[in-house]
């Protein structure tokens, strides 16, 4: 990847908004002069995560997560610092200039092949509509019920049987190269040159910015995975995409509400059937990225699984991401709308092709809590014990104390069971939250400690401390690891604006990289000015304290030479002078 110019990645740097950057990922609550969120690094109830808008950082007090808010967005994106402070630039119209006057190999690429799956989308869709060989494809989409309007509006499309058109038809009339189109995720590794999908009901996928960025495909005929999807690139990650996110989206901003189907044409009958807030994972189980995703903008997620027994145990998976996820999760009965009917249609999809917009409108608002989903299913197992135990899980992920009362209480009357027994079997299997690293209880703060991890967060000062505080005057360990490293940094002519992160990148313990960053999320150095003469005169203060320890041992040695003891006693009343200076202007400041 080609190398942003120092100027350009400085200007990156300066103009990221870490409250918006943290804000996609969770929401976000101003207490106390600071922004708490709950951390999206693991699991908990009450928000411990904190960003500091003004230097750009975060902190977890519960995993002990943190840095810069460039950091946050690699570790959430899976990219390189290079691939984030490109993303960055885009996002907060930073011009981009390499240092090579060259535009980044991997983002001129991902720009290519996402305006490539876009042309082809269109190619696809031309041949379901009007092309003799996408027929077939046409008239089964509209045999479920699927209308034209709704074609068009998801782009749907037909790959041909033919699968070596896509590579003469990119190669001869595109342009593209032999290597571009091997790398695009078009065409079989083994085979570049046969289309990866043939013959299918084609379904674009975009991201929530309407790009394309994979493609599904439907089965039609012969033997073969009923679905398939484009396999997995920069632009397309199964577990952190949602299939109609990009046209669900306002409705759900609106509504705060979204319903999750299992597959294509459940969302697609779904919106067609006016419920508009629909969307649906991947082919995998609904994955945590997509629950965080959705609670950025819904507080309410509407389960509409397959009516079988893979869709009920999906649906219990799901349960338990989206509660740990903070969102509030209902089941959607199909059957209770369809009660009576001869066959209860199993998905949104039938009821469309069966039953009719309206009857499909009518029968999602069906719906029972998780709770009483889960009792449900419970109730499958043997004995009360098992059936109690079954909903432990479901408790463990509840993000509040008041709700998990509540659940016990309703636990223990649907198995007919005391609830102090429910509550005493949950807490005896209740989960281990994790720990802080090893010996970060044990690491105790002290001045010299204190002021070198100011320093980590305010380095500009580190001048004005070297010029008075040499290494050799630092007496704690950690604390002259932290001074090297400032020195270090010092030494190599690095501007005096350098990047907390940039620091904390150098410190190899990561007990002491933990203790700074801590301090730094407490706010405790926000006004490190303030702060830096009063340390400089703790710091001598020790100093001369540990001297003067030093020449009392000394002079209580018998066999020490007058003149010896002469200079000791001297070089004693001048630290005396000394620390009382210090003490008074302690005192006065």
């Amino acid at each position: 990847m080609a190398r942003l110019t120092e100027a350009c990645k400085q200007a990156v740097l300066e103009s990221i908004d870490a409250l918006a950057v943290a804000g996609d990922y969770l929401r976000l609550e101003k207490k106390s002069g600071r922004y708490w969120g709950l951390c999206p690094f693991h699991h908990e109830k009450t928000p411990s995560f904190t960003v500091n808008a003004e230097r750009g950082s975060y902190y977890c007090f519960g995993c002990h997560k943190g840095g810069s808010i460039i950091s946050f967005y690699m570790e959430m994106e899976k990219q390189s610092f290079g691939e984030a402070l490109e993303a960055m630039a885009k996002r907060f119209g930073v011009p981009v200039v390499y240092e090579s006057g060259a535009p980044s190999h991997e983002d001129k690429r991902g720009d290519e092949y996402a305006e490539l799956y876009s042309r082809i989308a269109g190619t696809f869709y031309h041949f379901l509509i009007d092309k003799p060989d996408g027929l077939n494809a046409k008239q089964y989409i509209l045999s479920r019920g699927i209308s034209l309007e709704s074609v068009t509006r998801f782009q749907l499309g037909y790959a041909p049987r033919d699968r070596s058109w896509l590579y003469r038809f990119l190669g001869s009339k595109g342009g593209f190269s032999h290597s571009f189109l091997a790398e695009s995720g078009l065409f079989l590794p083994k085979s570049p040159q046969t289309a990866f999908l043939g013959n299918r009901l084609i379904f674009p996928i975009r991201d929530r910015n309407g790009r394309t960025v994979a493609f599904g495909g439907r089965l039609l005929e012969g033997e073969g995975p009923k679905y398939l999807n484009s396999p997995e690139s920069a632009l397309f990650k199964k577990g952190r995409t949602l299939y109609a996110l990009d046209l669900a989206l306002p409705a759900i901003r609106s509504e705060k509400a979204v319903y999750l189907a299992e597959g294509y044409l459940d969302v697609i009958a779904l919106h067609q059937g006016g419920i508009c807030n629909a969307v649906a994972p991947l082919g995998t189980a609904f994955t945590d990225e997509q629950a965080k995703l959705l609670r950025r903008w819904a507080d309410r997620l509407n389960l509409l699984f397959d009516n079988d027994e893979a869709g009920k145990k999906a649906a219990l998976k799901a349960v338990l991401t989206a509660r740990k996820a903070g969102l509030e999760c209902h089941i959607v009965d199909i059957g209770a709308y369809f009660k009576g009917e001869a066959r209860i249609p199993k998905d949104p999809a039938e009821i469309l092709q069966n039953f009719g917009a309206e009857a499909l409108q009518q029968s999602v608002k069906y719906t029972i809590n998780d709770l009483e989903y889960v009792i449900s299913r419970g109730r499958l197992l043997q004995n009360t014990s098992q059936q109690v135990a079954f909903l432990f899980p479901f408790l463990d992920v509840l993000d509040s104390e008041v709700t998990k009362d509540v659940w016990v209480g309703v636990i223990a009357d649907a198995f007919r069971v005391e609830r102090r027994a429910v509550r005493a079997d949950y807490e005896a299997a209740a989960k281990t939250f994790e720990a802080p690293p090893a010996g970060v209880a044990a690491l105790r703060s002290n001045e010299e400690l204190f002021l070198m991890a100011m320093l980590c967060c305010h380095p500009g000062f580190f001048r004005r401390v070297r010029s008075c505080i040499a290494l050799e005057d630092i007496g704690d360990s950690r604390a002259r690891e932290l001074y090297i490293v400032l020195e270090e940094w010092f030494r190599g002519g690095n501007n005096e604006h350098v990047e907390t992160w940039e620091l904390m990148r150098r410190i190899d313990d990561d007990v002491l990289r933990d203790y700074v960053m801590r301090q730094e999320a407490s706010g405790v150095f926000d006004k490190g000015g303030q702060m830096l003469e009063d340390g400089i005169k703790r710091v001598k203060r020790n100093v001369l304290e540990r001297r003067m320890e030093e020449i009392v041992r000394l002079l209580r040695d018998p066999s020490l030479e007058y003149s010896r003891q002469e200079d000791l006693l001297a070089e004693k009343l001048h630290i005396d002078t000394e620390l009382k200076d210090l003490f008074e202007l302690s005192a006065a400041h």
